[in-house]
């Protein structure tokens, strides 16, 4: 198969050791991580040939970023350089009935401050069939959201799949315009789309009948409206994908997910995660076994979904943003086997 390109912020993530409070922490683990990048580093340890595409500074962080993703075989030489500072988020590891917290520190970051007319977007799709972007990137900034068109545009015009992640971050749109009316355009032109629980609502105001996200009340047919109706409102997207997590606590949690393709609806089997060793990128994770799913069982939507849940559910044992797991793992649990028992 032809490469996959995804394109977004890399992030330092500082994290506090085990489950300590910010306030109790007087050291912090460095790891890398970010929506786009934890899907890239999925599919190459799927095996799939990957190129990430971002901005980083021109300095010993920015080279140790692109250095720890080519060590899992992604391609990373359209990246562009400059600018001052890379982005970092804090994350605060919840547990029990303790929430997780994050603290983003990445205004102005060499991301942020990308341009259109920074990246040549017909070299970067040169031998690619599928490119993935998530919502986050036009939140991060205007000239972030222009860059993102920009690439969504060239993606269609040389016969690119375009996939994205709804990915709403309350936190981040406040350059101007609402999500609602940049996404809008952007998820116009996508061919494949996944949210969350309440992505949907969020961004587009659609919400799922007598679902509860707070009381975990998220049945799989209560989100047949929302795939039908993103359907009616994006007449593009050929695929759509929700997540369903149910928060019983910050440890444990059910996961599942659904499908809807060209009106039919398909229902993943529903894991029960407990104890979450990390959940962040559970949904990139997802996104990946979904990716990878649709182009491994074009005919086989239903295995293509339960893959991609699979995958996402074995996440939640990893410490990290990125999904270190392989695809005969995910199969193994795919079949049945969720005894975690040792592979001698």
């Amino acid at each position: 198969m032809k490469k996959i390109v995804t394109f977004g912020e890399i992030m330092l993530r500082l994290a506090p050791s085990g489950f300590q409070r910010f306030t109790q922490a007087r050291s912090f683990e460095a790891l890398y991580g970010g929506g786009e990048a934890n899907v890239a580093v999925s599919l190459a340890n799927f095996g799939e040939e990957i190129e990430y595409v971002t901005r980083l500074p021109r300095n010993e962080l920015g080279d140790a970023c692109l250095m720890s993703l080519r060590g899992y075989g992604i391609r990373t030489e359209h990246s562009a350089r400059g600018g001052d500072r890379i982005g970092i988020y804090f994350l605060e590891m919840g547990a029990a009935q303790r929430a997780s917290k994050v603290i983003y520190d990445r205004a102005n970051s060499s991301f942020a401050t990308i341009q259109p007319g920074t990246l040549d977007w017909k070299k970067v799709f040169e031998g690619a069939d599928w490119f993935h972007w998530t919502g986050i990137t036009p939140a991060v900034s205007q000239g972030a959201a222009e860059v993102c068109r920009e690439a969504i545009q060239a993606a269609r015009e040389m016969n690119v799949t375009v996939s994205c992640d709804l990915n709403f971050r309350a936190k981040l749109w406040k350059w101007g315009k609402p999500a609602g009316e940049v996404m809008a355009e952007l998820v116009s032109m996508c061919d494949v789309a996944l949210g969350n629980e309440e992505d949907a609502e969020k961004v587009f105001g659609i919400k799922a009948p007598k679902a509860d996200v707070t009381a975990g009340k998220v049945e799989a047919d209560h989100y047949r409206f929302v795939c039908e109706e993103l359907a009616k409102k994006f007449p593009s997207l050929k695929t759509i994908s929700i997540t369903l997590r149910g928060s019983l606590s910050a440890s444990h949690n059910t996961w599942s997910g659904v499908l809807w393709q060209s009106g039919k609806f398909f229902c993943a089997p529903t894991y029960d995660i407990l104890p979450i060793v990390d959940r962040v990128g559970g949904g990139d994770s997802f996104m990946a076994g979904l990716i990878y799913g649709l182009r491994k069982y074009k005919d086989d939507p239903q295995k293509a979904l339960n893959f991609a849940a699979a995958a996402a559910c074995l996440k939640h044992s990893i410490l990290g943003d990125f999904n270190a797991v392989s695809v005969s793992e995910v199969e193994t649990l795919m079949g049945g086997d969720a005894s975690g028992r040792v592979s001698r």
